[in-house]
């Protein structure tokens, strides 16, 4: 009857209108590159506005099979998450012997690192397939944390604590190898 009486008020132009924008929303799929970013540890608990900003400020890359990403020894300037894709993580002896250190794929993310300074990097980061990225670099970190204090420092934090889950990680296999040898 609401209806009825609604749109003998409005007319059948403006209630149609009315019910497409209330259900304009209703099955719209979340955003893929939003939807990883989510899942990456260095962001969360960050609001639907905060995970809008970090998303502006990202740069998407396609790399081709076989593709660097980058080198080893060169200057880091920020982490990469991987949208798609397979990415390789080694390094190289003197001779030109490979030791892969990490193989990751969808929803992972390397290089967090240089967010905080730009030394060096440790090791050589190549697609082993077609891949898209996601470049956050430290200057707009910088930058993004110098307009919005409170969620900069939330995402520091946040990229403490993974660095420190990955330091307690390596110190673990590191004494699995020593006792190994003992």
């Amino acid at each position: 009857i609401l209806m009825f009486i609604l749109s003998a008020i409005f007319g059948d132009n403006i209630m149609k209108a009315l019910w497409e924008n209330i259900f304009k929303y209703w099955n719209k799929q979340e955003n893929p590159t939003k939807a990883v970013l989510k899942q990456i540890p260095v962001f969360h608990e960050l609001s639907d506005r905060q995970m809008r900003e970090i998303e502006n400020l990202c740069h998407k890359r396609r790399y081709k099979q076989g593709e660097t990403v980058f080198k080893r020894l060169a200057p880091g300037e920020g982490m990469f998450i991987i949208l798609s894709g397979t990415i390789e993580i080694f390094i190289e002896d003197e001779n030109g012997n490979k030791k892969t250190l990490a193989v990751l794929n969808n929803g992972e993310f390397f290089g967090e690192l240089s967010l905080l300074d730009s030394d060096i990097r440790s090791a050589t980061a190549m697609a082993t397939e077609n891949s898209d990225l996601l470049a956050f670099l430290r200057p707009d970190l910088q930058s993004f944390s110098k307009r919005n204090p409170q969620t900069g420092n939330k995402i520091l934090f946040n990229l403490a604590k993974v660095m420190a889950a990955r330091l307690r990680k390596t110190s673990e296999q590191v004494s699995e190898k020593s006792a190994e040898l003992v």
